[in-house]
């Protein structure tokens, strides 16, 4: 398994030189940052299931997360301003790119009833997000270790200016997209 930052240098800039039409590689797509967030529900936070979101999230990104703090105060939702909301890791560098290539080649096809991540993940500036319904799929995690299954949400943000460069990265990169019909 080769690594994704030798293999974005080495293929995926040629190939997307050829594609695009860009002949400087400093104004070719390339990954930024990737941010890997987990929301708690107020009816469901308890101290043992935080804990567990905590451990889960530094198993999987090998990084310590940050808890997100509500923003203002919303009486349906029952937060209020300074709550804690949920987890994040923000992952740059080659903790970055080993985390995309585990996710390419290994969780995203555990993933039960997985057909391809579709292709309006993909935002109007090129970032792609991609939701998780059951930490599982993580080999780091033993399922009869989890408290409670919860979701991850993955969003990978680039340097691309449209829909079309990002799409063109994420596939270049190795991303099972769905086949369209």
């Amino acid at each position: 398994m080769e690594l994704l930052s030798t293999h974005y240098k080495e293929r995926v800039i040629p190939e997307l030189k050829k594609e695009l039409g860009i002949a400087n590689i400093y104004a070719l797509p390339k990954i930024i940052k990737v941010v890997v967030n987990v929301g708690i529900r107020q009816d469901q936070k308890t101290a043992e299931l935080t804990k567990a979101i905590e451990r889960t999230l530094l198993r999987v990104t090998g990084q310590k997360p940050v808890s997100t703090k509500a923003k203002k105060s919303i009486a349906a939702f029952k937060t209020r301003a300074g709550m804690d909301i949920g987890y994040k890791v923000t992952l740059r560098g080659s903790r970055m790119y080993d985390f995309l290539t585990k996710l390419i080649n290994i969780t995203l096809p555990r993933v039960r009833d997985f057909r391809g991540v579709p292709s309006s993940a993909v935002d109007k500036n090129g970032n792609l997000t991609i939701g998780i319904r059951e930490n599982i799929v993580f080999p780091e995690i033993a399922s009869d270790e989890v408290l409670s299954i919860h979701g991850l949400s993955i969003t990978i943000a680039t340097n691309a200016n449209s829909r079309e460069h990002g799409t063109a990265l994420f596939k270049a990169l190795g991303f099972p997209f769905e086949k369209k019909q």
